[in-house]
């Protein structure tokens, strides 16, 4: 979808601009209202726009953003380090190896593998799947493996840690800000990892638009709305990216 050799700002047309700075507001502002699902809402749109490589990195640097702006309300205090610390080292330990593998991929295959393993994810989250392997603190370092793996080549990190916490009986409330700081640094390891994304300036500063109004939007929008509409709607929304990110591999 780019140019070659050229950032995504200078290669991409101004209404396909806009519209990448409108699927970064919506995926910020959905995560702001439920605390996690930026990259399965965002990332399908954003790779079918400028590629499953520049597309992954670069939901990888809004969804650590807006996983920071969650935190700054206070919500650091809830982080369960303990927790959390085999989740982020196991993560470390396989973001390299999903960058590689991303890196080494044809590009219609990595747009299948992304439609596919979106579309699996959100079919597990919705499917509530129990799986004794992800209890205790061996399953939290399956889980960080799985997701960081999977955040670094896919740009969707989150499920895996979802379905940790599903398995594990975590509250809602305790999940948000664990999740968001998990967030932070898995998709922080994965853009120094990578490198930042090739955006020119027009491109970053609708990127920079998409978060701050997202965040300010999903916030006023978060006390109306009740828990399960924002869950449906941030599934319904990673489904369709899923599968039209899967068709355009299978017909690219």
């Amino acid at each position: 979808m780019t140019t070659a050799g050229l950032p995504l700002g200078a290669g991409l047309p101004l209404g396909a601009e806009l519209l990448l700075g409108a699927v970064v507001l919506l995926g910020a502002g959905v995560q702001r209202m439920s605390g996690v699902g930026f990259a399965l809402v965002a990332a399908p749109g954003l790779v079918l726009l400028v590629g499953p490589g520049q597309g992954v990195l670069l939901s990888n640097c809004a969804a650590g953003a807006i996983s920071a702006i969650g935190l700054c309300g206070g919500g650091w205090r809830q982080v369960r380090m303990a927790a959390m610390l085999p989740l982020v080292l196991a993560a470390a330990c396989t973001v390299p190896v999903g960058a590689l593998v991303a890196d080494r991929l044809p590009e219609r295959a990595l747009l299948i593998s992304i439609g596919v393993t979106v579309t699996a994810a959100v079919l597990l989250v919705i499917g509530g799947v129990r799986v004794a392997a992800l209890r205790g603190r061996g399953g939290a370092v399956v889980a960080g493996a799985a997701s960081g793996f999977l955040n670094s080549a896919a740009g969707v990190g989150g499920p895996a840690v979802s379905l940790y916490a599903m398995n594990a009986a975590w509250p809602v409330r305790e999940f948000v800000p664990n999740a968001q700081f998990y967030g932070v640094l898995v998709n922080a390891f994965s853009v120094a990892v990578k490198g930042p994304p090739q955006l020119a300036a027009p491109g970053w500063l609708l990127t920079a638009a998409g978060i701050a109004g997202g965040a300010v939007a999903g916030r006023l929008l978060g006390s109306r709305l009740p828990d399960h509409h924002v869950r449906r709607l941030v599934l319904s929304l990673a489904l369709v990216g899923g599968l039209l990110v899967l068709g355009r591999g299978l017909l690219d």
